[in-house]
């Protein structure tokens, strides 16, 4: 009798041991599905380095909209940032771009207002030749008798770039000076693709 329960013990033991190694060997294949997602990984890296370049200042063109008064802001307003893609090839526009508002000297901050930036935008974008991507400048307007300013003109730079382009700024809005807020009312949103 106890030879049988020594027999049926070594027996439990090496399917102990046989589960431990198909465990082990199961193991292997995700090991191996890991390896391939690796190397599916790593083939993404080339795509990215041969993906479609960034947009330059040479290849855009810039104007701006209509200023639209914000709905649930009073006295803020969306200003349309429109890049028009004018080169013969489909390149790359995200992120956001650099504003600054060129107008009159201020007495505190002198004539150019630095646009803080929000990085809401699409993570990525690509504009074939001839179409156009957005971003809006929100603008906040001087109270009604409040110190006002009003800019002559604006440089941007696109994303990625260091040269700049220029507009000129609609004459009819003006815009409260906060160059030292931490959350001025006036500030530039991220590149959004426009509509096909």
């Amino acid at each position: 009798m106890k030879r049988i329960l020594t027999g049926i013990g070594a027996a439990a033991g090496m399917a102990a041991l046989t589960a431990c190694g198909a465990a082990g060997a199961a193991t292997q294949p995700s090991s191996g599905a890991a390896g391939a997602a690796g190397t599916a990984g790593g083939a993404v890296a080339p795509a990215a380095s041969t993906a479609t370049p960034r947009c330059t200042t040479a290849d855009l063109a810039v104007s701006l909209g209509k200023p639209a008064g914000k709905t649930d802001a009073p006295g803020q307003f969306d200003v349309p940032l429109t890049y028009r893609n004018t080169s013969d090839h489909t390149c790359g526009l995200y992120g956001v771009p650099g504003v600054d508002l060129v107008g009159p000297d201020d007495a505190t901050f002198g004539p150019v207002y630095h646009l803080p930036r929000e990085d809401n935008g699409v993570k990525y974008n690509e504009v074939p030749a001839g179409t156009t991507a957005s971003a809006t400048i929100t603008v906040l307007t001087p109270s009604e008798g409040g110190a006002s300013w009003t800019p002559t003109s604006l440089k941007t730079i696109p994303p990625g770039q260091t040269q700049p382009l220029t507009a000129d700024w609609p004459a009819d809005l003006p815009v409260l000076r906060q160059d030292a807020a931490t959350h001025p009312g006036t500030y530039v949103n991220g590149i959004l693709a426009d509509p096909a």
